[in-house]
């Protein structure tokens, strides 16, 4: 009789967290987001300007707006927007098969870089906008 006992609360320890996970992965509708709990849905709050920019702490994700106007070196461009301009490095695989000439406005995503005497954006994400 103990060891029924002892299997019945066993089973009783192990069945709880896998009752009460719920559901998980599979197709997640982006129109039920709201429902689920948890979370922000909104702008992101990283929108800021190339000046802007230059003040922030290093390691902050940003995203500016604007062109980028002249390549520098090997990785590293001259980005302007309407407040000023700031150095941004896109790695290669960054571009992603886009060609872009100054005239086109893009949107770059990244981490504020900086070191003792300058700063620049290390670009994780680029694509061209419509204005």
């Amino acid at each position: 009789m103990k060891t029924i006992a002892a299997i019945a609360a066993a089973f009783a320890l192990c069945a709880t967290p896998v009752l009460a996970a719920g559901p998980q992965g599979g197709f997640s509708d982006p129109a039920a987001a709201q429902a689920q709990s948890g979370g922000f849905i909104g702008p992101d709050g990283s929108s800021t300007t190339a000046e802007n920019a230059k003040s922030l702490r290093d390691d902050t994700w940003v995203t500016l707006r604007g062109n980028i106007v002249e390549r520098i070196a090997d990785d590293l461009y001259l980005f302007k927007d309407a407040s000023g301009t700031i150095n941004v490095d896109i790695d290669s695989k960054r571009w992603n098969g886009i060609t872009v000439t100054p005239q086109d406005s893009v949107e770059i995503r990244g981490e504020v870089d900086k070191d003792w005497n300058s700063v620049e954006i290390d670009v994780k994400q680029i694509r061209k906008v419509t204005k």
